[in-house]
């Protein structure tokens, strides 16, 4: 008898029960080798006083298996509930968030009848890490923060995955034409990437144009890998003009645990009415059943799947009397999946999955390199600025004592002083950059003590600094960007 994998199975909330339960009875009808654990996460976890939404037991079993299928759940309102998917990703390192999205017309309508696309989004770090702070009464700031293993990880998973399933090529969406540091980095480890995969084709967007692309001419794309917020948009841009959000399932991955749940929410509304569709979270188990390398139980089920969706047997979200032949709930769905397990279907191609098309695929992100010559230079100081107008502001800063020369004064990245040709600029909250040099090409190191001195030095004024953040060269490079107008 074959080895049975051990899973971890979360029933989730609202229709998760129910869609669980028919993804379940046809992944045992087709013989797919599991050994599920159940656990309890979501909404009863957070309601008991668990604010994370899962308990230790379930971290246990996850340890176990390192394999969690997953129906969606409902995060409560208020009350300082933390989401539990981004609980998940963090905590686990689930860094690769893998979404297919594929057209089913004339089944499913819609105006792009040829997508055939896979978003590999990175899932830890950018804007979503969700580190934000008020500075002033009127000023908020979000912190995005990029790394290069971070960046590494994921683009060296889309170009495996793309190889492993006879993609041909992988399209890099950034926005370094602005963010050239951030998105700067993501686009150089692409290129850098890209060169060990020369039997792979590969290009960049700018992303707003890219989005643009893909909502018009999505049949141009394959693989595509992005960053986290760009990545989040890309895929419901993408599930949404082909049709099939409740169809959708998705992957996120780690290098040693990896989740597979639905793309939609629990949908209270219509729970224990047994007509939710079962596809997406089937599609989804579809995924692990690739990742943990049973690759017949996967195409047999896929294939099926699609032969009852040729055959018109639709639940309520997709049925329409042109293209259906039989509207069916939620078991019925899962019987008729079942009753054609076996069967391939002939308006779509069959799905045949090599025995090594894993994707359980390692990325540590850890290319060696030598590390870069890092020099102090400066301080960008942000102020909460309400007595002063710029000029008396910047009266005050040039009489300091400091071995530090103020270069520039700015406000939301626009320069405001010196020379600025701005009728009326917004002064509240202002940086004033601090420098061992006024030009860039002769900086010098500076101690830490220097900037610790310029500020008691500026707070003995009684200026309020909300903020500082330390200018650096890396080998000589400025490892900051310039003002604008500096």
């Amino acid at each position: 008898m074959a080895l049975k994998t051990p899973i971890t199975v979360a029933y989730g909330d609202g229709i998760g029960p129910e869609i669980m339960t028919a993804t379940l009875k046809i992944l045992t009808a087709a013989n797919a080798q599991l050994a599920p654990e159940v656990i309890e996460v979501g909404e009863k976890v957070y309601l008991s006083g668990n604010s994370t939404g899962i308990p230790d037991s379930a971290w246990a079993s996850l340890k176990r298996t390192k394999v969690l299928l997953k129906s969606p759940i409902t995060t409560p309102q208020g009350g300082g509930y933390k989401s539990l998917n981004v609980t998940l990703r963090k905590t686990l390192s689930l860094f690769a968030n893998v979404r297919p999205c594929v057209s089913y017309y004339p089944y499913v309508p819609t105006k792009c009848p040829d997508i055939d696309l896979v978003i590999v989004r990175e899932n830890e770090e950018g804007t979503y890490t969700g580190i934000e702070h008020r500075h002033t009464d009127e000023v908020y700031q979000c912190l995005k923060l990029v790394t290069r293993p971070g960046c590494e990880r994921v683009i060296h998973y889309a170009f495996e995955y793309a190889r492993k399933h006879n993609r041909k090529k992988v399209t890099c969406m950034t926005k370094d034409n602005i963010m050239k540091m951030t998105d700067g980095i993501f686009h150089q480890v692409f290129n850098e990437l890209a060169a060990n995969y020369p039997d792979i084709e590969h290009d960049h967007y700018i992303i707003d144009i890219g989005t643009a692309r893909l909502a018009s001419s999505p049949e141009i794309f394959d693989v595509i890998v992005t960053t986290n917020l760009y990545g989040d948009i890309l895929s419901d841009v993408a599930a949404q003009i082909a049709g099939s959000v409740g169809l959708a399932g998705s992957a996120n991955i780690g290098n040693h645990v990896a989740m597979f749940e639905a793309i939609h929410g629990s949908a209270p509304d219509i729970a224990g009415k047994k007509i939710a569709n079962p596809s997406g979270l089937l599609n989804a188990a579809i995924q692990m059943l690739v990742h943990i390398n049973q690759p017949e139980s996967a195409a047999l089920i896929e294939n099926a799947w699609l032969k009852t969706l040729e055959d018109g047997i639709h639940t309520a979200d997709i049925y329409s009397p042109e293209r259906s032949k039989k509207k069916v709930n939620t078991d019925e769905f899962a019987d008729a999946v079942i009753e054609r397990l076996g069967q391939k279907p002939s308006h779509f191609k069959p799905v045949a999955y090599r025995a090594d098309v894993q994707a359980k695929i390692e990325c540590y992100g850890e290319s060696k390199k030598v590390e870069a010559k890092k020099a102090l230079v400066g301080v960008d100081v942000s102020l909460d600025n309400h007595a002063h107008s710029i000029e008396e502001l910047t009266s005050k800063l040039q009489q300091l004592n400091t071995k530090l020369k103020l270069v520039v004064v700015s406000s939301r990245g626009l320069k405001i002083w010196p020379n600025s040709m701005i009728d009326a600029p917004y002064t509240q909250h202002c940086t004033c950059r601090f420098q061992s040099a006024e030009d860039v090409k002769d900086l010098a190191a500076i101690k830490q003590d220097v900037i610790i001195q310029l500020m008691q030095e500026m707070t003995k004024l009684g200026m309020d600094i909300v903020k500082t953040e330390n200018l650096y060269t890396f080998d000589g490079k400025l490892g900051f960007s310039l003002m604008q107008g500096q």
